[in-house]
């Protein structure tokens, strides 16, 4: 009787708390980017009363304005979307380095799996997207790209985006890390590097 009443104890606290970690990455998140928000609007001296309607305007009429800002918040969307896939809201994995050699191919354990495809295809659109919003900052050009520098940036940067990634799943329990992972991913980031040189190229031709 004693045990059964331990064996329910320790089930309803590993639920408990796994309930509450799952969302705490995304919680944390979010409670960044709302204080971001709350200075802003004590910066600009926003009333209580026409807070959210302040918030609302000032966000769209940048978004009007602004082709960088409507390019930024692309930039931004899609990363919280990688983000919310790889980190925030995994469950706990309680051998991260349990598949570091793993993933390389589409069978994994004898059963069909897409994940490497994913990884790559994944990276592509983040990388098209990071170039499209930070060219300038990026490539240091604005009228005439390189083809080798604007693939190394883009590879560069979704390398490093990539192993901050793995690193976290890896420190915080999230997921399992995979040097296939950095691979696809980055692999993913050089050719959407190549295919936003090729689209750049054929615009610039036109015009």
């Amino acid at each position: 009787m004693v045990t059964k009443a331990i064996e329910i104890l320790n089930s309803i606290i590993k639920n408990v708390l796994s309930a509450l970690y799952q969302p705490f990455w995304a919680a944390i998140l979010l409670a960044f980017l709302a204080m971001f928000l709350y200075l802003y609007a004590k910066e600009h001296k926003w009333k209580k009363n026409d807070f959210v309607r302040n918030m609302f305007a000032t966000w769209w009429r940048a978004f009007r304005s602004s082709s960088n800002f409507r390019r930024t918040f692309l930039l931004a969307f899609y990363t919280a979307m990688i983000l919310l896939r790889t980190v925030l809201n995994r469950a706990i994995w309680f051998d991260p380095l349990g598949k570091l050699f793993g993933g390389w191919g589409l069978y994994e354990d004898e059963q069909f799996t897409t994940e490497s495809i994913e990884n790559f295809m994944l990276f592509v659109p983040f990388s098209i997207l990071l170039l499209w919003a930070f060219q300038k900052e990026l490539l240091d050009e604005s009228e005439n790209i390189r083809f080798g520098k604007t693939v190394w940036e883009a590879t560069k940067v979704v390398a490093v985006f990539s192993f901050m990634i793995e690193f976290t799943q890896l420190l915080f329990h999230l997921g399992t890390f995979q040097i296939s992972d950095l691979t696809y991913n980055t692999l993913g980031g050089a050719v959407g590097g190549v295919i936003y040189y090729l689209v750049y190229s054929r615009e610039k031709r036109k015009k």
